[in-house]
Parts: structure tokens; C-alpha cells; sequence
């Protein structure tokens, strides 16, 4: 209850968003103090392409937290959260343009196609586009019944990023690992089996006790 009214808080929204740029920051921060390590363009990379699925993951869990816990007002944060995503995802694809083919666009096409983790990446980040391009009232209020079926490329999105992770890693393969097995939860628990599952748990748990002896007692 008290999460709950924190998050209905006027100042909920603020703080979160301020909170979600910590990560910018301290890149930042260490890039001014020198501390990003031998390879520079890799560290912020690789820590930019970390927060890209990280908020993704994010955005994704909370329609389960909404359902299970009946916490309706984090609901609220979900487009900016997916915002953040799209951000990070930007940054994450101008270093990698920038720093390693000097904004050469022919040979970023040659990247893409030779490499497949770059294949996999690379698609997750144009399929990110239209869903942020349509994360505005607007756009919701326009496209109707249409918005909701396109925001379901997050599905293809999560799949792709996993895949772009798993692929390019060489040795150590426990983190992303641990971000396919979530990633795995977090698209079963769109099930329609799931779904229907959760709702009619959550109306159980909104009937009050004395209704529920009634019906055990019939």
C-alpha cells in the first residue's frame, strides 16, 4: 500500500527520470576522470548496450508486477521506462558508428551483413524506432487498436537483443546467460494461458473473505 502511494506521488515521475540518467552520468564521470579502463570506446559500449536491456527487461516486468501485486500505479512509468530504453539504444548505436566506422555509412552496411551479432543488434534498434517515434498521446490517440499491435515488436526486440548479446560474447557466458533465462520468464508470462491465469487470480483475491466461505461452503 505504501509503494503504491508512493508511486501515485506527483514527485514519482521526476525522480524517476532523473534516477534512470545515473547511469549516463557516471559514464560521463569517468570518461572526464579517466577511469573507463584500457579500452575506452568498448567500456561505454558495452556498459550503453548493459542499460539497453536492462530497461527493456524493465519496461517488460511490469505488467506482471502490475497483475500479481494488483499495483496499478506503476503502470504509469512504463513509457517512459521504454523511452529510456530507446535512449540508451541510440547511444549505444552512435558510439558504435562513430567510434568504429568513422560515420562511414557503406562500410556499417558491410558490418551488419558480415557479422551476425551486429545483424541482430542492428534490427533491434530499427524495430525500437517506430515504438518510440509512437510513445506519445498523440500517436496512441491516432492509431487506435493499431498502437497496441505494434508495441508488440517489444517481443521481437527482447529476442533480438539476447540474441546480439549471447552472440558476441566469446568466453564468459554467465550474464547473459542470466538475461536470456529472465527474458524467458518475462515473454512466458505473456502467454494467453498465463494471462488468463493472472486475472482470474487477482479477481479471487479482490473477493472479500466472507464471499469466499460462502462459496467453499456451497
Amino acid at each position: 500500500m505504501l509503494m503504491s502511494q508512493s508511486l501515485k506521488s506527483p514527485f514519482a515521475k521526476p525522480i524517476i527520470f532523473v534516477a534512470c540518467l545515473v547511469p549516463m552520468a557516471v559514464l560521463i564521470w569517468q570518461a572526464f576522470v579517466g577511469d573507463l579502463g584500457a579500452n575506452p570506446v568498448e567500456t561505454i559500449t558495452r556498459d550503453t548496450g548493459d542499460w539497453v536491456l536492462r530497461f527493456l527487461m524493465i519496461t517488460l516486468a511490469i505488467t506482471p508486477i502490475r497483475v500479481w501485486a494488483g499495483n496499478t500505479a506503476i503502470g504509469r512509468f512504463r513509457r517512459m521506462l521504454g523511452l529510456y530504453c530507446f535512449f540508451y539504444a541510440f547511444c549505444h548505436f552512435l558510439i558504435w558508428f562513430v567510434a568504429d566506422h568513422s560515420l562511414d555509412l557503406g562500410d556499417m552496411i558491410e558490418d551488419i551483413i558480415d557479422r551476425p551479432y551486429i545483424t541482430f543488434g542492428f534490427s533491434a534498434f530499427i524495430l525500437l524506432i517506430p515504438l518510440a517515434i509512437t510513445s506519445n498521446n498523440a500517436m496512441v490517440r491516432k492509431l487506435g487498436k493499431t498502437w497496441k499491435k505494434l508495441h508488440k515488436l517489444v517481443y521481437a526486440i527482447l529476442i533480438l537483443g539476447i540474441m546480439h548479446y549471447l552472440w558476441l560474447t566469446k568466453a564468459d557466458y554467465l550474464e547473459p546467460g542470466l538475461y536470456a533465462f529472465i527474458a524467458v520468464i518475462l515473454l512466458l508470462q505473456r502467454l494467453p494461458g498465463r494471462k488468463k491465469k493472472s486475472v482470474k487470480s487477482r479477481t479471487l483475491a479482490d473477493v472479500p473473505l466472507s464471499t469466499k466461505a460462502k462459496f467453499s461452503s456451497s
